[in-house]
C-alpha cells in the first residue's frame, strides 16, 4: 500500500463540488460573524521563534483546543491591532474544534465516507483530536515550513495520529499545494512542542530541532477540489507561500487511534471536561 510506504496518499474526488461548497459557504458565515478582541488577534506562524512568541505564550492559542478561534496572517495588523487588510482576507486559519461546535463541519468530519475510510484503514477506536479550516490567502498566504504533525500531537507509541486534509479548492503549485518527503515517516520525531506547567511563560517550548532537509527530497502534491490527502503523523511535509491571485481553502482534521494509545500530557492540545476527544464512529 502506497500509504504505508510513502506516509501519504491522495484520494481524488473524495468530496463532490457541492459538498465542498457547503463548507465554504458555512465558513463565510462564520467569518462574517467574527468578533475577535484586540488582545486576541494572534498571528499564526510555523517559524520556531515566532511560534513561541505569537502562540506559545498566549492563552488564546493554548485554550483553543475546545473552541472555534481565529488565527491571522503575519503583517496584517497595525501597532494598535487594527486590520490593515479586509478582515475576511486576513485569516490564516480557524481552529481547533470546528468538528465539535459547528453542525456543518461536524457532519463532514463524521460523514459515512470518512467513517468508511477509517474502517478500511483498520482503525478500531478513532477519536477526533482537532480540526482546522485553512485559507492560504491570495498573494500573501504564508508558507508552512517542513514539519511532522506528531511534533505537536505526540503519542506513545508513535504512529497513532492520522491527518485528513481535504482540498476545498484546486490546490496547485502556484497557490501553495502540499509537498512531502516520501518515506520520511519511518525515522521517528525530530522535535516536539511541549506545554509548560500552568502559570509559566512562555506557554510552550521545543525539545529537539528540525534538521536541515534537502529540498530535492520534497515531492509536490497538487490536487483538484474535493481530493483528500491522508497524512501520517510522522511524514515530513510543507507548503509554500501563495504567490497567485487564487485562494487555497482546505479543511483538515486529525484522528488518533485511541485503543492502546497514550496521548502525551505534554502536548499543547489537551482534551477538556467540556470537550473530551469525540469518537469518530457514531
Amino acid at each position: 500500500m502506497l500509504f504505508q510506504e510513502d506516509g501519504f496518499l491522495v484520494l481524488e474526488g473524495f468530496l463532490s463540488a457541492d459538498e465542498c461548497e457547503v463548507m465554504q459557504q458555512r465558513i463565510g458565515e462564520i467569518v462574517a460573524e467574527m468578533d475577535v478582541p484586540l488582545h486576541s488577534r494572534t498571528e499564526f506562524s510555523t517559524q520556531e521563534e515566532e511560534q513561541l512568541r505569537a502562540q506559545g505564550s498566549t492563552d488564546y492559542f493554548l485554550s483553543s483546543g475546545d473552541k472555534i478561534r481565529f488565527f491571522f496572517e503575519k503583517g496584517i495588523f497595525d501597532k494598535q491591532g487594527n486590520f490593515l487588510v479586509p478582515p475576511e482576507k486576513s485569516i490564516n486559519k480557524i481552529g481547533h474544534a470546528l468538528h465539535a461546535h459547528d453542525p456543518v463541519f461536524r457532519r463532514a468530519t463524521h460523514s459515512p465516507k470518512v467513517q468508511a475510510l477509517a474502517r478500511s484503514l483498520g482503525l478500531q477506536m478513532p477519536v477526533v483530536v482537532q480540526s482546522m479550516y485553512i485559507f492560504k490567502q491570495p498573494d500573501f498566504g504564508g508558507e508552512v515550513t517542513p514539519h511532522q504533525d506528531a511534533s505537536f500531537l505526540y503519542t506513545e507509541p508513535l504512529g497513532r495520529v492520522l491527518g485528513l486534509w481535504i482540498a476545498l479548492e484546486d490546490t496547485m503549485l502556484e497557490n501553495g499545494c502540499l509537498w512531502f518527503i516520501p518515506g520520511s515517516h519511518t525515522g521517528g520525531v525530530s522535535r516536539r512542542m511541549v506545554r509548560a506547567p500552568a502559570g509559566l511563560a512562555p506557554g510552550t517550548s521545543f525539545l529537539g530541532s528540525e534538521p536541515t532537509r534537502d529540498n530535492s527530497l520534497f515531492v509536490p502534491t497538487p490536487v483538484l477540489r474535493g481530493a483528500l490527502i491522508l497524512i501520517h503523523g510522522e511524514v515530513v511535509h510543507k507548503s509554500e507561500r501563495n504567490f497567485s491571485d487564487r485562494s487555497r481553502h482546505a479543511y483538515t482534521f486529525h484522528l488518533m487511534e485511541a485503543a492502546g494509545t497514550v496521548w502525551s500530557p505534554d502536548n499543547w492540545l489537551q482534551p477538556t471536561p467540556e470537550l473530551p476527544f469525540p469518537p469518530l464512529y457514531t
